[in-house]
């Protein structure tokens, strides 16, 4: 994005922290430890620099979340219904022309998320931009615009979920992020919480 306009104005930023996480038995995620801080805090600070403003979206523990400043947004399904309920969600309160959404387990969010999503975006004159890691699609790890709510909420409304279905829907494309898969890593059992401690603890020795 050199020499041009800062994206940061015309992009929200959600944290997607509203899910059951059964792989990790039904824990709040987003407020589980790593390296002695909640993930959230992680996430959020490598977020805000990249956006205009940022929403949280949870549905437990909200007065946790609504400690750190940002407006938190429970799903307005039930059921835990999926990320695609906790962007729709959050998509009412967003007053830019685009929404940057990340996972609260993921404690390593590139700091060129939104850049990169943006470029590929603007090159492809897509409505959604999706993170690849170079083995796989990370669609929690995306940029759509938010014109889009009415088509997420007649698709959850007719009782579909998958992300993946509704994104196929839409013209998508991918950003290549394979010079830093590790960045995508999330939390889904004990042991992924100690290798991400390890790579904190590699950052901080170099």
């Amino acid at each position: 994005m050199d020499g041009l306009p800062d994206p940061r104005p015309g992009i929200s930023g959600v944290v997607l922290a509203g899910g059951r996480a059964r792989r990790m038995g039904g824990v709040d995620k987003g407020l589980v430890t790593v390296s002695d801080r909640p993930m959230i805090e992680y996430v959020l600070e490598a977020l805000r620099p990249q956006v205009s403003t940022v929403l949280i979206n949870a549905n437990r523990n909200l007065e946790q979340y609504q400690r750190y400043g940002h407006p938190v947004v429970p799903d307005a399904w039930p059921d835990y219904a999926g990320p695609l309920a906790g962007m729709a969600s959050c998509m009412p309160h967003v007053a830019t022309a685009l929404m940057l959404t990340v996972p609260c387990d993921s404690p390593f969010v590139p700091e060129t998320l939104a850049t990169r999503l943006l470029d590929r975006l603007l090159a492809e004159d897509a409505e959604i931009c999706m993170a690849h890691n170079g083995e796989r699609t990370q669609p929690v790890f995306s940029l759509m615009k938010v014109s889009l709510l009415p088509s997420m909420k007649a698709f959850l409304q007719g009782g579909e979920r998958k992300i993946d279905k509704w994104y196929a829907q839409h013209r998508t494309v991918e950003a290549d992020f394979s010079d830093q898969p590790r960045a995508f890593i999330n939390m889904n059992a004990p042991e992924d919480i100690r290798e991400a401690e390890s790579q904190l603890n590699r950052r901080h020795s170099a």
